[in-house]
């Protein structure tokens, strides 16, 4: 292995020069063995990391011959290659990011807290979030033997101030597009709560005409949503088609195509803090403030976990109607949704 630091004599002083980058330091020494001691400490110095990285790539090559030359793009390809699609294809939008670049063809036992805490100073909010769960991926898979960074030095995630679009922003919404199956598919997340996905993808298979009710598995979680269908959801209903996709051209876009459209019109309109998702948490609010049993918004919703639900519906301001209002509706026959 190469001496890093050689030695040289001027004017009677000893220096020692780096071999990588012609830095030369003087020792403060005209004695010969005293300066050749000095610059063997150096080099043993320099050459100990080293030859403990040599070692260590010898060792772990004989147990698993790939672990030397992974990179975290390797990781990156497995994590996106894991879970749902709607998951599978979000991994692969954030990991396509420049942000990643630094990162993405270097080795996983070559990466230095440095490496991470530069990515920290530049990294955006979801950059950090999805790099977080990158590191414990590849920790969790023992393809690095102890955390690069502790748990307690990552950055803190204060999550934004999210609610409902509001019945005014709606229908502003509503009134300036133009487009007949965009229009109806706002209605339907209007009246239903339904995520963007799911409702872009109901079916009219998903129709009980007889109970009037709509139910669908939701793509994001497998859960089971249920809900009864309200006078004017049946109004909007009954434009749609009757047999396949209830929306065949939005049903094609991805989720990301969508919001952009939607975020545009939104604009046009002048409304703005709005996005698909609002008529999620719309949903929740108006739910909570007329008094609806939060497990009846829950199956809704399709939401496994009260903590969630209440979250979405924390904005919200109750009031509560009477009992009698309940044991009316309770009581009502069924009348089957026109054809």
């Amino acid at each position: 292995m190469k001496a890093k630091y050689t030695l040289f004599r001027r004017n009677g002083v000893y220096y020692s020069q780096d071999s990588a980058t012609g830095q030369q330091k003087s020792l403060r020494t005209r004695e010969e063995a005293e300066a050749q001691k000095l610059v063997n400490a150096r080099n043993e110095a320099h050459q100990q990391p080293a030859l403990n990285l040599h070692l260590a790539r010898a060792y772990l090559a004989a147990s698993d011959p790939a672990f030397v030359e992974r990179t975290w793009q390797t990781v990156m390809d497995q994590l996106q290659a894991r879970g749902k699609a709607s998951s599978r294809e979000r991994y692969e939008d954030v990991f396509k990011s420049p942000a990643f670049d630094p990162l993405r063809h270097k080795r996983l036992m070559e990466t230095t807290a440095d490496d991470f805490l530069a990515m920290f100073k530049t990294g955006k909010v979801s950059i950090l979030n999805f790099l977080k769960r990158l590191h414990n991926f590849a920790l969790n898979l023992g393809w690095i033997a102890l955390p690069i960074i502790a748990p307690y030095l990552w950055p803190k995630y204060e999550p934004k101030d999210r609610r409902g679009i509001t019945s005014d922003e709606h229908q502003t919404v509503l009134a300036a597009e133009k487009h007949a199956e965009w229009k109806l598919f706002l209605e339907l997340l209007w009246e239903t709560g339904a995520a963007q996905s799911d409702a872009a993808n109901f079916k009219a298979e998903d129709i009980d005409r007889q109970t009037r009710t709509i139910s669908y598995f939701r793509q994001k979680t497998g859960s089971l949503a249920q809900f009864t269908i309200s006078k004017t959801l049946e109004r909007v209903l009954q434009q749609l088609p009757t047999t396949g996709p209830l929306f065949p051209k939005l049903s094609t876009l991805s989720e990301s195509d969508r919001a952009s459209r939607f975020r545009r019109r939104c604009h046009k309109a002048g409304v703005s803090g709005v996005t698909l998702h609002c008529y999620r948490y719309a949903w929740a609010e108006r739910a909570k403030r007329v008094g609806m049993p939060e497990r009846f918004a829950q199956a809704a919703l399709g939401h496994n976990s009260k903590s969630i639900h209440r979250a979405y519906a924390k904005k919200a301001v109750i009031i509560a109607p009477s009992l009698e209002d309940y044991e009316i509706k309770a009581a009502a026959p069924l009348v089957p949704l026109a054809a």
